[in-house]
């Protein structure tokens, strides 16, 4: 009897030890991102990875490729929904083609300021997780870009000196606003921005202190006009499947991690802004704000814009919009 208790034991002890190796294996997670390291999103995101693996136990190990060292950046959200990777960061107006909420942070003063930014955020949050939740995803984080400016090769005096200039933007409602100030401009990922300049394709960049620092911007250009005017947010998402089939605590600590890097992504792109800029100064760059001529065609645009984008929007879109609208 006691050599069958024994044997029954060790059989336990082995299915123990077998459904131990199986969880260990479906909580081993990758991640892809198209930042650099150096990046702020990215080290909030390293950030996030650490609280997860601490709330966690170690039970869920999350693998980050940085820089799109795996899957470039416009490739990551089709990598999540088919679980390619488990987990991404994504650039939420990239695909303002899908959808009018993708585009609503993106026009000219929208949301002007980092308190507005978040009011906005909240107000599309609910939007956004049903739609997400259609497409196979989860969205866990959100982080904005720091305000944006323009990078030229001349001074910035007035709205003369964008003439006939190509400019690069990211999203169909920048394009849409460089167009309007009297530039050329022309959607590129980020990965092209130096081949664009070398080749002679573009002259000019719309973008944040962070990403002239992520592709060193004083290569190609000597001046940053600082405009504000637009915060973009990106977003870490997980594919639907992949956190549904984790223990609910498990869940519960990637939401809580993902909350916890919300907060601290705002945090870090208020302080990391000025200190960009010394960086842009220190490597050559003349950095000066927007005259006041250029920051009142950014608001007429900006309000041309939100008409066209009241047209195109749903009833359900319409309402995130006066919501954040009722919020201020």
């Amino acid at each position: 009897m006691n050599l069958r208790r024994t044997f029954k034991a060790l059989l336990a002890a082995a299915a123990l030890s077998a459904a131990a190796s199986t969880a260990s294996a479906e909580t081993s997670w990758i991640m892809a991102s198209g930042y650099a390291d150096s990046n702020f999103m990215t080290q909030n995101i390293q950030k996030f990875i650490e609280d997860v693996e601490t709330a966690t136990n170690g039970e869920l190990k999350i693998t980050l490729h940085s820089n799109g060292t795996l899957i470039k950046l416009d490739g990551i959200r089709r990598a999540v929904q088919t679980n390619q990777v488990q987990i991404g960061e994504v650039r939420l107006g990239s695909y303002s083609n899908e959808d009018p909420m993708y585009n609503l942070a993106g026009l000219p003063f929208v949301a002007g300021d980092y308190e507005s930014a978040w009011k906005l955020m909240e107000a599309q949050k609910p939007y956004f997780d049903a739609m997400f939740d259609g497409l196979g995803f989860k969205a866990l984080a959100y982080q904005p870009w720091p305000g944006q400016g323009f990078y030229t090769k001349n001074p910035v005096n007035g709205l003369a000196d964008f003439e006939g200039q190509k400019l690069r933007i990211y999203s169909k409602a920048t394009q849409d606003m460089g167009n309007a100030l009297g530039f050329e401009a022309t959607i590129l990922p980020f990965a092209e921005i130096p081949q664009a300049f070398a080749t002679g394709l573009i002259d000019a960049l719309f973008t944040s202190p962070q990403t002239g620092i992520d592709i060193q911007a004083w290569d190609n250009t000597d001046y940053f006009t600082a405009a504000g005017a637009i915060y973009t947010k990106n977003a870490i998402i997980v594919n639907k499947e992949a956190f549904e089939a984790l223990p609910e605590e498990t869940q519960a600590a990637l939401i809580a991690a993902g909350e916890a890097a919300t907060i601290r992504g705002w945090e870090m792109s208020q302080a990391v802004y000025g200190e960009q800029l010394d960086i842009l100064k220190s490597n050559g760059m003349t950095v000066t704000e927007a005259p006041a001529e250029i920051i009142e065609k950014l608001k007429e645009i900006g309000g041309a814009m939100m008409q066209e984008w009241q047209a195109t929007a749903s009833p359900e879109a319409i309402a995130v919009l006066e919501a954040y609208q009722s919020s201020m």
